[in-house]
């Protein structure tokens, strides 16, 4: 059964505030502020609950995407709070997503970045910190423009260095500072 109108609206302003407070304000990504000012983000709930569901969404997504004129919609935020809620299938169903990039031959035009509550970086500890970097509210795939990731990455000096400041900051505001960041006021 579908989530009514007004849960997708909640799975996205629960999504909204993590990228403003998390992905923006910490400046974990310094390429998200642009296009969240310009409004060039689509946000797409899914109501899939299963692998399959989810691939056939991404595909729709894909295409939209691809279609979109960029400067309406330069990035997509495919959030899935019903589906691949267990990290191990999230990271099986990434196996099968970039397979499907490749199908649709859109290898070179589209990546997907991936982002879970349980989010995991190998080597690493559940509860480590650094894992918080790509830590979301849902399972998310981000669908980015790989034109776009270009020029991004050329108006960003150091731009390979941001995985580890990122980590830097997260060690620095510790999980009490995560946690408050999270914390909605509705």
């Amino acid at each position: 059964m579908p989530l009514p109108a007004e849960s997708h609206d909640a799975v996205i302003a629960a999504t909204r505030h993590w990228l403003t407070e998390a992905v923006i304000g910490l400046n974990l990504c310094p390429f998200a502020k642009a296009v969240h000012v310009k409004g060039q983000i689509r946000y797409a709930v899914s109501d899939a609950d299963t692998l399959e569901a989810v691939l056939t969404d991404l595909e729709a997504e894909l295409q939209t995407l691809v279609a979109a004129d960029p400067a309406a919609v330069d990035t997509t935020l495919l959030i899935l709070p019903r589906a691949l809620g267990d990290f191990l299938d999230f990271n099986d169903c990434l196996y099968f997503a970039d397979r499907l990039i490749r199908q649709l031959r859109l290898e070179g035009i589209v990546q997907i970045a991936s982002f879970h509550p349980q989010y995991q970086f190998e080597d690493s500890a559940p509860d480590d910190i650094e894992n918080y970097t790509n830590r979301a509210p849902y399972p998310i795939l981000h669908l980015l423009r790989e034109d776009s990731i270009e020029r991004a990455v050329q108006a960003f000096p150091d731009a390979e260095d941001i995985y580890e400041r990122n980590q830097e900051t997260l060690r620095r505001i510790g999980r009490a500072g995560w946690d408050a960041l999270m914390k909605r006021e509705d």
